[in-house]
C-alpha cells in the first residue's frame, strides 16, 4: 500500500472507531449513586442534563493516533414515574439524548478532526425492588426507615441515533444493547448509604459497520461492570434526605469487536472511573444534581473528564 493510501485507510480507521467511544461516554461509564433507593407510590420526575466531556482518547496501540482528544457535550431529557410491580416498589426511566463534538488527533503526521451534531441512541430503564421496599404511598412512605433494599434492573438502549454506514463518525451505534442489573443498597445509621451494582452488558449485531470498500457486519463481545458509592445525607426533611453528597467508582471489563468474522483482541476494555455527585434542593418539587468523574485506571477508552449538571421537577400523582 502507498504512502497517502495508508494514511488514508488509518484516518477512515481512526474516525470508524470513534463512535463506540462516544457509547461507553454516554451509557457505559455512568455513575448513578443511589440508584436501587425507593421512592414513594406514583412518584414523578422530569430531569434535564447537561454532560460536558473533555479529555484524551486512548487507542491502546491499535492505530498510530497521537494527540486524540474529544470535547462534548450532551443534553439529555428524561421521563422517571414509580409504580407498584406485584406489591414491590418499581420504576421506569426513558432519555432521549442528543451529542455536540469536535474530535481531533494526528495520524502519520498530519492533524485530523471532525465535528458531529444529532441525536443519541435512546434508551429506557426497569427497576424493581426485591426484598426490603415495598411499594408504598407517600403517607407510609414518610414512616419508612430504610435497612437493606436489593433490586433488579434492565437497561435498554435502542438504535434511535444518527447513523450512516457511509459516514466515517456517527452518534448512534446500529444496534440494540441490554445491561442486566443487580443492586444492593444499605443505610447505615442516619446519615451514611452504600450502594454497590453488578451487571453485564450485550449488543446484537451491526450489520452495516463503517468499513472500506463497503460496510460489513460487526459484532462485540459481552462485558461486565461493577459500581459502587458511598453517600452521606448532610440534610433531612421528616427523616428522608434533601442535601446529600456521593464518592463514586466504577470497573468494567470485555467487550471485544469482531468484524466481519474476525476478532480483534486489542479492542477488549479494561477500565474504571472515580467521581463525587452532590444532590441539591432548591425547592418543594425542585433539586439541581451535579456531579464530576476522570478515568481512574484506563487500558481502553479514554482518560477523559465528565462534568454533568441536572434539573429535576418532581411531583405525584397517578397518571390519567
Amino acid at each position: 500500500m502507498g504512502t497517502i493510501a495508508k494514511s488514508r485507510g488509518v484516518r477512515l480507521l481512526f474516525f470508524a472507531i470513534l463512535p463506540e467511544i462516544v457509547l461507553h461516554v454516554c451509557w457505559a461509564q455512568d455513575l448513578s449513586p443511589r440508584a436501587y433507593v425507593i421512592t414513594p407510590l406514583h412518584s414523578n420526575a422530569i430531569n434535564l442534563t447537561y454532560s460536558f466531556y473533555h479529555g484524551g482518547l486512548d487507542f491502546n496501540g491499535v492505530v498510530p493516533v497521537t494527540g486524540a482528544t474529544g470535547t462534548y457535550s450532551v443534553p439529555i431529557f428524561s421521563l422517571y414515574h414509580s409504580f407498584s410491580f406485584f406489591g414491590r416498589s418499581a420504576n421506569i426511566v426513558g432519555w432521549l439524548p442528543y451529542g455536540v463534538g469536535t474530535f481531533q488527533g494526528s495520524v502519520l503526521g498530519g492533524k485530523e478532526q471532525i465535528y458531529r451534531s444529532g441525536l443519541v441512541d435512546s434508551g429506557f430503564r426497569f427497576s424493581v425492588n426485591l426484598t426490603g421496599g415495598p411499594a408504598m404511598p407517600i403517607s407510609q412512605f414518610a414512616k419508612w426507615k430504610q435497612t437493606v433494599v436489593l433490586g433488579a434492573s434492565l437497561k435498554v438502549i435502542a438504535p434511535t441515533g444518527q447513523y450512516d454506514s457511509t459516514k466515517l463518525i456517527n452518534w448512534g451505534i446500529n444496534r440494540w444493547a441490554f445491561k442486566p442489573e443487580f443492586g444492593y443498597s444499605q443505610r447505615f445509621g442516619k446519615k451514611w448509604i452504600l450502594d454497590g451494582y453488578a451487571g453485564a452488558v450485550f449488543f446484537t449485531e451491526n450489520q452495516e459497520s463503517f468499513s472500506i470498500p463497503t460496510p460489513q457486519p460487526q459484532t462485540k463481545s459481552p462485558y461486565g461492570s461493577f459500581e459502587g458509592h458511598l453517600s452521606y445525607d448532610a440534610k433531612n426533611y421528616r427523616g428522608k434526605p434533601t442535601l446529600w453528597f456521593s464518592l463514586d467508582s466504577n470497573f468494567w471489563f470485555g467487550g471485544t469487536t469482531s468484524m466481519g468474522g474476525t476478532s480483534n483482541p486489542a479492542t477488549r476494555q479494561t477500565a474504571s472511573r472515580v467521581g463525587v455527585t452532590a444532590a441539591i434542593p432548591v425547592s418543594r418539587h425542585q433539586a439541581i444534581k451535579t456531579s464530576f468523574s476522570r478515568g481512574d485506571y484506563v487500558r481502553i477508552g479514554g482518560n477523559f473528564d465528565s462534568l454533568a449538571i441536572s434539573w429535576q421537577y418532581t411531583w405525584f400523582g397517578r397518571p390519567n
